[in-house]
């Protein structure tokens, strides 16, 4: 077994992929062409949903989507500062004030009652996402937003076939977003896509994605400045033959997670992952462990340099934005420091990600526990690891 070889993730492209690559090329549309309109209606269809716009990010698709509801400066947007794909940093793009909420402890997801206390007359939407592929708490949270007149925005960027109360994921926002770059199940290197089910909303979106060769002759379109963030042809032929498979894909790296599984059972005190009610099936986007209490922050960088050393890739899964230095210091900040918000200081400092894709295979994921299980000894005299 090559350990070298062991990635956080891998985006791997078929044979169709590159057939609809080079047909992209040969065609001599590389922008805003059919291939990208394929890529929407399929993705809208695999998700759910009426309407799909691709977009260069989920960062920028969020941002595209704020604009859309008329969400900026004054406005107040209630989030989670527990995350990988850091959405809510697009609320700061559209001059509007994120408001840090804590999060639900055991799946890691925006707490609706946490949230509650957040809103404010400023408050004009709520922005949650399906953490690590965990769905959120939709039925709460969308009662909250329809209880205050708020808009609620589904941060998919981290879920791909998760399901709850019978739906898919993306499908409980007024609009969602998902973020196809690394380390997700459908990576095209870079690119997003937004959902809505709105009509008049999509219609906006869309005109706030990009300005199109046919709009240079209007003098009325930059009455709304739109946004040069569309996705191109080549981007959208890897992200249509990637959802091809897709499904076989997720069926596979559920394979993987069993194998993970298995082996944390040779962990004292371990407990299964949690599913939270009403909670059909999780696709984890990493397999992230949360280590336990006597693990500090730099503990756990120095787990991630010793698992480096062993040729396993491993990252911190959560550098909460509450705790980065542009919020910390911002003119009225409030609820950005460490101990306002305590579970996601805790898991921020603990959950660490560990490789999950289709290129492992079970003795690759012994290999990894056992490293993880020797070097959380080394660096925690002990201590047990839980999921």
């Amino acid at each position: 077994m090559d350990v070298e070889t062991i990635a956080l993730c891998e985006s791997l492209v078929s044979g169709q992929g590159a057939s609809l690559v080079e047909a992209v090329l040969a065609s001599g549309r590389w922008s805003d062409g059919p291939m990208l309109d394929s890529f929407e209606q399929a993705f809208a269809r695999w998700v759910g949903r009426k309407h799909a716009v691709a977009v260069g990010s989920g960062t920028l698709g969020t941002w595209i989507a704020l604009r859309a509801m008329g969400i900026g400066p004054g406005d107040e947007v209630v989030c989670a500062a527990h995350t990988w794909h850091q959405v809510a940093q697009a609320v700061t793009l559209a001059g509007a004030t994120p408001v840090f909420a804590d999060i639900n402890y055991w799946s890691g997801c925006l707490s609706p009652e946490k949230a509650a206390l957040k809103i404010t007359p400023a408050t004009r939407a709520i922005l949650a996402g399906n953490t690590n592929g965990h769905p959120a708490a939709w039925n709460a949270l969308r009662a909250l937003a329809d209880a205050h007149g708020l808009k609620l925005i589904e941060d998919s960027t981290e879920a791909l076939g998760s399901r709850y109360l019978g739906r898919n994921v993306g499908t409980f926002g007024d609009v969602s977003v998902f973020d196809f770059s690394t380390p997700s199940a459908l990576c095209t290197g870079e690119g997003g896509m937004l959902l809505t089910d709105d009509d008049a909303l999509a219609i906006e979106l869309r005109y706030l994605r990009q300005r199109r060769l046919s709009d240079r002759a209007s003098v009325s379109i930059g009455a709304r400045v739109p946004l040069q963030a569309s996705m191109s042809e080549l981007t959208a032929a890897l992200g249509l033959a990637q959802l091809s498979d897709l499904d076989e894909r997720l069926l596979r790296r559920k394979q993987v997670e069993a194998w993970y599984h298995a082996e944390m059972q040779s962990f004292e005190g371990v407990k299964p992952p949690y599913l939270a009610e009403d909670v059909d099936e999780v696709h984890w986007m990493l397999y992230v462990v949360h280590l336990g209490k006597r693990f500090t922050a730099s503990a756990r960088a120095q787990m991630i340099e010793d698992m480096k050393a062993c040729g396993i890739e491993t990252a911190a899964y959560s550098h909460p934005l509450h705790q980065q230095f542009f919020y910390m210091s911002a003119a009225g900040a409030s609820g950005r420091q460490r101990g306002v918000l305590p579970d996601t200081d805790r898991i921020g400092d603990r959950a660490l990600a560990l490789p999950l894709h289709t290129g492992l295979d079970a003795p690759q994921v012994k290999y990894i526990v056992k490293t993880l299980k020797d070097t959380a000894t080394n660096v925690g005299a002990g201590a047990a690891i839980y999921l």
